[in-house]
């Protein structure tokens, strides 16, 4: 693996809500480079957040030009910064003009006292940054409101410190999930089933394609671990790397995926998904990395309607715990010793969750996937 970053995935603005949601953060800050989406994002988001009209601030560039700010919903504007040639390029060739200051703060003053929970600000860069009383009033909108707000990734004190509040979720679109990782679990040997599980049809497909599928195009590193033969050489006919293994621990398991899925490179936190929940949908499975690159302290569950299940994605300070686990263990045991830092984020439906160990599963799940 030559770059230990994420595929070129973005987020939707529903697994972005959902995430969020989650999370129980404030603020909802979205940042990233130039042509990364962020606007985008941001304008779908918002009737996802709060109907009715957004108070707030916009602003935007005419290369070669200016820079213009338009207090919203009002419509007021006003020029805020001039192009200026003669300063270094590409980027950062604006000088303010006295815009934020003017219309500005006045502008966010009033978002503050507008009815309603949220505000935006679409966008926060370096001629914001500018400004200290614009920069003061965002301070104070986000005292009084809940902020959404597109940031530009510059390395600036001011950005800094919004992207780094504790009560501020930030999304870096251009690398959504950071360094992430995904296990498929699939060693069981299908006792309870009569046979192996994972290749049985399922609408035609083997039962594991589902979560092949759910969880495909998101992760810098993705590994199938199993005891079985069959179900290795279907994983390796997709090119996905699979460890192949005849060890009868679940620690086991937990084990040689987190070896494999490090061998190349440090991972941010891993996402562990059992290979025989065929429902669960692939925004589930990026809400979940959502949160661990936006959360980074705790551990993350799927859950419905607050019951936890899986998958579970699990942060790189606990990955030692993970490896160190005897063999009879499970993740269950570190999710019992950080209670606090567990945290849910709901499915869309319990079918998601709903896992496959008789014949008489896979049945309702044919009936059910069929319907």
């Amino acid at each position: 693996m030559n770059d230990i970053g994420t595929p070129a995935w973005r987020p939707t603005a529903s697994c972005t809500w959902r995430a969020f949601r989650s999370s129980g953060k404030k603020h909802l800050l979205l940042t990233g480079g130039r042509g990364s989406g962020k606007t985008t994002l941001l304008r779908a988001l918002q009737p996802l957040l709060s109907a009715g009209p957004w108070p707030g601030v916009t602003t935007w560039a005419r290369p070669g030009a200016g820079v213009w700010l338009r207090q919203e919903p009002e419509g007021a504007v006003v020029q805020a910064g001039r192009f200026d040639p003669a300063l270094p390029g590409p980027e950062n060739r604006m000088r303010p003009t006295g815009g934020f200051d003017a219309l500005g703060v006045e502008a966010l003053e009033q978002a503050a006292r507008a009815p309603g929970q949220w505000a935006a600000i679409d966008e926060i860069g370096y001629l914001e940054c500018g400004s200290s009383a614009y920069c003061q009033a965002i301070l104070r909108l986000m005292g009084s409101k809940r902020l959404l707000a597109a940031v530009r990734k510059q390395d600036l004190p001011f950005l800094r410190q919004l992207c780094a509040r504790p009560d501020v979720f930030c999304l870096d679109l251009d690398r959504p999930l950071g360094r992430a990782g995904c296990v498929v679990m699939a060693s069981g040997l299908g006792r309870r089933f009569g046979g192996n599980k994972l290749l049985a049809p399922l609408g035609g497909r083997p039962l594991l394609s589902y979560v092949l599928a759910s969880t495909e195009g998101l992760f810098a590193r993705r590994v199938v671990v199993t005891r079985n033969p069959d179900t290795a050489a279907l994983c390796r006919q997709q090119g996905i790397q699979t460890v192949l293994h005849s060890l009868p621990g679940r620690s086991d398991t937990i084990r040689l995926g987190l070896e494999a899925a490090t061998a190349e490179g440090t991972l941010d936190g891993c996402l562990f998904c059992p290979g025989d929940q065929p429902l669960l949908r692939r925004e589930t499975a990026a809400a979940l990395a959502l949160c661990g690159a936006a959360v980074p302290d705790k551990i993350w569950r799927a859950a419905w309607q607050g019951t936890p299940g899986a998958p579970v994605w699990f942060p790189a300070w606990s990955f030692g715990e993970l490896a160190a686990l005897s063999q009879d263990q499970g993740g269950g045991w570190v999710l019992r010793r950080h209670p606090e830092q567990v945290g849910l984020v709901e499915a869309s439906s319990g079918a998601e969750l709903a896992d496959v160990d008789t014949r008489e599963d896979l049945q309702r799940m044919r009936f059910g996937h069929m319907k």
